[in-house]
């Protein structure tokens, strides 16, 4: 196999190897400190994701709408997410990270904006949420992009968990900032990402270079999805049976974890009638310390193999969530939470790079997107299925 060629059957058990001791240093380091920047850009849009779920029933209030209403405010950023997923990789993305960053901002900022003068209309505040969210999710596939650039999985390892970090706090810390700046403010949180864009544009380094004369042959003979289809979506990536396995894996792992967001920190209030702050707080700390947690499975992926760790990831995710649901007590409810919040961030940091392994290097950056376009199918299926299981159960309204 060529340095250039995609992963086949061959090589679908096995992940990036452990550098060894010699090798480790500082290219280690910069890999570290590299994905710590891009965490920082990826964090901030999914608290915007999580932010107004625990006060969304005092937004109903302000704004004079029901709490189904009110909810919209979730789910117009989780599908302006899906919508920008495809949308700024296919455009921007084709020309750069950079181009997909500056892109990014300027929806953020539009989105900002729009929020911020739509007083108390719900359909302006949607669709401000919506407009900011497609700016959100160009921005989680840009420090992807860029982390897959590092030398080993750590930096994709570290957004993940920077992005799960970002979507656990962003409970308690959009509950704190409504209870003190007011409600609007916490629709708003993604705007953070713009402390650490210039410093993401400077790792940048220059354009992409153009694919050569015989990527460009390889790409135009490539059968599957339509050329035109290939720069907007990247749809030939479900072609190749690895990407297929690993994106159905991140589905399940998104969509436990998302459902139990939405769903454990309720559970846990009922259970011991914490406030809403007090909520957010404490159902925050368990689900970001099994987010940083999650670098351990980063770390051991290589020596498991990836059929091992894909087991490990979606054994430990049935079992958080039968925990959370099944639970009699606070304390298991969280624990369930923090297991899946583990192997959700792991899972994203490891399975994305392999994703983009398993295709040509050309077609990568689409790739990316594609797979956390089913990440971000994920995060909008679980809080549905989780309100559904609580209708059935005759818990929720």
């Amino acid at each position: 196999m060529s340095p250039g060629e995609p992963n086949t059957a061959a090589g679908a058990g096995t992940l990036p190897v452990e550098p060894s001791a010699g090798s480790a240093g500082r290219g280690v380091r910069g890999s570290l400190r590299t994905g710590l920047l891009l965490a920082a850009v990826a964090a901030p849009g999914a608290a915007g994701l999580s932010g107004p779920s625990l006060v969304l029933p005092a937004i109903a209030r302000e704004v004079h709408v029901g709490l189904d209403s009110a909810a919209w405010l979730m789910s117009a950023y989780g599908l302006g997410m899906m919508l920008g997923t495809p949308l700024l990789t296919g455009t921007a993305g084709r020309r750069g990270p950079r181009a997909l960053l500056l892109a990014s901002a300027g929806a953020l900022l539009l989105g900002v904006l729009v929020t911020l003068a739509a007083g108390a209309a719900l359909g302006p505040l949607v669709a401000g949420r919506a407009v900011m969210a497609v700016g959100a999710a160009g921005f989680n596939v840009a420090a992807f992009q860029l982390a897959a650039r590092q030398p080993d999985g750590r930096a994709s390892g570290v957004v993940a968990i920077g992005s799960a970090a970002g979507g656990t706090a962003g409970l308690f810390i959009g509950a704190a900032v409504a209870a003190g700046l007011g409600w609007r403010v916490c629709l708003v949180l993604p705007v953070l990402t713009l402390a650490a864009l210039p410093a993401a544009l400077r790792g940048c380094g220059g354009p992409e270079p153009e694919p050569g004369p015989a990527q460009r042959a390889e790409a135009d003979a490539d059968p599957g999805a339509g050329a035109a289809w290939r720069p907007f979506l990247g749809l030939d990536a479900l072609a190749v049976r690895r990407f297929r396995a690993v994106a159905a894996v991140m589905l399940v792992l998104a969509t436990v974890n998302f459902g139990l967001v939405y769903a454990a920190p309720r559970r846990a209030a009922a259970l011991t009638g914490w406030s809403v702050v007090e909520t957010g707080a404490v159902g925050s700390l368990a689900t970001l310390t099994g987010a940083l947690l999650s670098w351990s499975l980063v770390r051991a992926a290589p020596r498991l193999g990836l059929q091992r760790t894909t087991g490990l990831l979606l054994g430990v995710s049935f079992a958080a969530l039968a925990l959370a649901a099944l639970g009699p007590w606070a304390p298991l409810v969280l624990l369930g939470a923090g297991a899946s919040a583990c192997v959700n961030a792991g899972g994203q940091g490891i399975l994305t790079g392999v994703a983009a392994d398993a295709v040509a290097p050309q077609r990568r950056p689409e790739a990316i997107g594609l797979f956390n376009l089913v990440f971000l199918l994920g995060a909008a299926l679980g809080p549905q299925l989780a309100a559904l299981g609580e209708r059935i159960a005759g818990l929720g309204p």
